[in-house]
């Protein structure tokens, strides 16, 4: 190994150590935190989880101890202190914690991207835009360095300085941005913020659907909007977010019944109603194969949990 090699692997594992103890501290009472940074959000967990349904927008996620997975369709993603997992527009994915306990507690956090302001730092960076096709699921690992992981200590460490926030914290999440761009997956995210591309196509259809799941998808309708043929963009969409757009919309209906029941007390018929069901058995019966369990059994489940 050269002597710049080790330096830059003490300097790695010095950085994640301080990540390490400004995460516990902040997350010591509590499992999950909502920043006053408004798009970072912090994570404690003692123990593995189960694989759990969630949704998730665009965002990094940085693992400081632990090991974590993420399902997304027929793939795996496991990440730890040496990768970084990105979601590029909403995806509906299984995640769940394998390597946590009491002595080393799973630590991690997640910072939201804003597509519009990675564009424009890509711009800005002078970087040329890579050869040939990346790969085009929406979710995908890259590789940590030491130079996004000093960018993410000056970003939690505004935590303590809260006055500094408002003008500190989107400069560093800049900074950031630049690391991502710089990094392994430039390919990824140049086609993430390219306007022409077909990633940037598809996550137009999905802001559609995400905000109108309630009401009846014609796919030929929403292709057309997009500029795609339908084959070519159910094609894509599939690959992208590893579901058909009725998949996906019913993946959305159903995640939000979820929350209607567990959050706001609403029975299973008027939730299913509230969502776009027409039938509240097909809905339970739908709800059943996503969730593996009748909606009732599985909020009381849930609930048995939280408690």
């Amino acid at each position: 190994m050269t002597d710049t090699f080790l330096a830059e692997s003490g300097g790695f594992e010095a950085l994640r150590q301080t990540l390490v103890q400004a995460v516990g501290r902040w997350t010591r009472d509590a499992q999950d935190v909502q920043t006053p940074i408004a798009n970072l959000g912090l994570f404690r967990r003692t123990a593995p989880t189960q694989p759990d349904y969630c949704m998730v927008g665009p965002s990094l996620f940085v693992v400081v101890q632990g090991t974590k997975r993420a399902l997304f369709g027929q793939e795996t993603f496991t990440y730890d202190i040496h990768n970084f997992l990105i979601t590029s527009l909403d995806l509906p994915a299984m995640m769940h914690i394998v390597e946590a306990s009491e002595e080393q507690p799973y630590l991690g956090l997640m910072l939201k991207l804003d597509l519009r302001v990675v564009s424009e730092v890509m711009l800005q960076s002078g970087f040329a835009a890579p050869d040939g096709k990346a790969g085009e699921p929406g979710m995908f690992l890259g590789r940590n360095s030491p130079a996004l992981l000093r960018a993410l200590v000056r970003l939690v460490s505004l935590l303590d300085e809260p006055e500094s926030i408002p003008l500190l914290a989107p400069l560093i999440e800049r900074e950031i941005y630049y690391r991502l761009i710089a990094s392994d997956q430039s390919a990824r995210l140049w086609q993430v913020t390219a306007a022409d591309s077909q990633v940037h196509r598809i996550a137009r259809a999905v802001d559609w659907i995400r905000h109108n799941y309630r009401q009846t998808l014609r796919v030929e309708e929403l292709a057309a909007s997009v500029k795609m043929s339908p084959s070519t963009f159910h094609q894509h969409f599939k690959r992208i977010t590893a579901m058909s757009p009725l998949q996906y919309q019913k993946w959305l209906r159903l995640g939000e019944a979820r929350r209607l029941m567990l959050s706001e007390n609403q029975d299973v018929s008027s939730s299913a109603f509230a969502v776009g069901y027409e039938s509240p058995s097909q809905f339970s019966r739908e709800y059943g194969r996503l969730f593996g369990a009748s909606p009732s059994r599985d909020i009381e489940g849930l609930r048995r949990i939280a408690n």
